[in-house]
């Protein structure tokens, strides 16, 4: 792992410079506030010399989907760790990070564990129609006498996971107790894993019922969920997608369920947020929920202990906890 050598010029608090956009809070401030002296450039204070404060910052947070760009490390001249609360880096300009020779951090497997838990979740929403039958009950529809469309068992499925990282690994194991059959793409082979490996998402889609999306998004997986997966997969398959929203290909797969050529969708994400297709409100083979798969107290909790022990080892000079590079 990573070890950095950050020296303190003071017996004050280190500096901690953050990094967010307006719509999320340091969450665990407090905290926070016990072992550093924060600089928030969105809330400063009156007596702050913001120039003086970017010069000398070594340690920037990252709160939540806040974009590094080239331009925010050009101000951070000084800048050697970026400590995320993420788990998905995408917003995180890498290259830029590893040609100035900054460690950056993740939240680690903090959200593994509720990701997983919430795509076992749409999965079965989906197949059995559980999202469905509440509306069908809300509308009064069971009282009219109408018929409602059964749903289908997820015991057996062939299931296909893109991305077996953490969280693919974690909903593998869970969905392998249903007495499913697993198989996956990643971006190397695992094997210290029992499932069968497919290097090609397409020949994956074939052999599959289902496919779970919960790679990270790079430049090589934006769309892997294309046209011509989603033609493999084909008209009773379904896509669960607890990634990123530009990883499937969402005009495409609108029109896939319009037309009647998947099954249907679980979707935690979207490729224009809070924006999501209208055409998919109708859909009672679709669940929709608000990019919240990794979001609970505990998860909460536990990405605050990685947070904080990643700041403690950049500023004490020991291997950082969850590197990414």
């Amino acid at each position: 792992m990573a070890t950095l050598e950050i020296h303190n010029i003071s017996d004050e608090l280190p500096l901690l410079f953050v990094h967010r956009i307006p719509q999320f809070g340091v969450f665990f401030k407090t905290r926070l506030l016990t072992k550093f002296r924060l600089f928030d450039p969105l809330s400063p204070s009156e007596d702050s010399d913001v120039d003086a404060l970017r010069n000398s910052a070594r340690v920037l947070l990252c709160v939540g989907p806040s974009r590094v760009t080239a331009d925010t490390l050009a101000q951070l001249p000084e800048l050697r760790v970026v400590v995320g609360s993420s788990a998905g880096i995408d917003h995180i300009d890498l290259d830029e990070c590893k040609r100035r020779g900054i460690a950056v951090t993740n939240a680690g497997d903090a959200f593994s564990a509720d990701v997983a838990d919430y795509a076992v979740g749409m999965l079965i929403g989906v197949l059995r129609k559980v999202n469905a039958g509440d509306r069908f009950v809300r509308r009064g529809m069971w009282l009219q006498g109408s018929d409602f469309q059964l749903g289908s068992k997820v015991g057996g499925k062939r299931i296909g996971i893109v991305g077996l990282g953490s969280i693919g690994y974690l909903i593998a194991k869970r969905l392998k107790a249903f007495g499913c059959a697993i198989a996956y793409n990643s971006r190397k082979e695992k094997p210290s894993v029992p499932f069968q490996y497919y290097r090609n998402v397409v020949e994956l889609a074939e052999d599959s019922e289902v496919l779970i999306v919960c790679c990270a998004l790079t430049d090589e997986t934006y769309h892997i969920i294309n046209k011509d997966v989603m033609r493999a997969l084909g008209k009773d398959g379904v896509i669960i997608n607890v990634g990123r929203g530009n990883l499937v290909d969402e005009d495409e797969l609108v029109k896939a369920l319009l037309q009647g050529e998947l099954g249907g969708a679980g979707l935690d994400v979207f490729e224009n947020e809070p924006g999501v297709p209208e055409e998919l409100f109708k859909l009672d083979n679709v669940v929709l929920s608000p990019h919240k798969a990794a979001l609970t107290p505990e998860s909460f909790a536990a990405v605050e202990d990685v947070v904080m022990a990643n700041l403690e080892a950049a500023f004490s000079n020991k291997p950082l906890l969850s590197p990414v590079c």
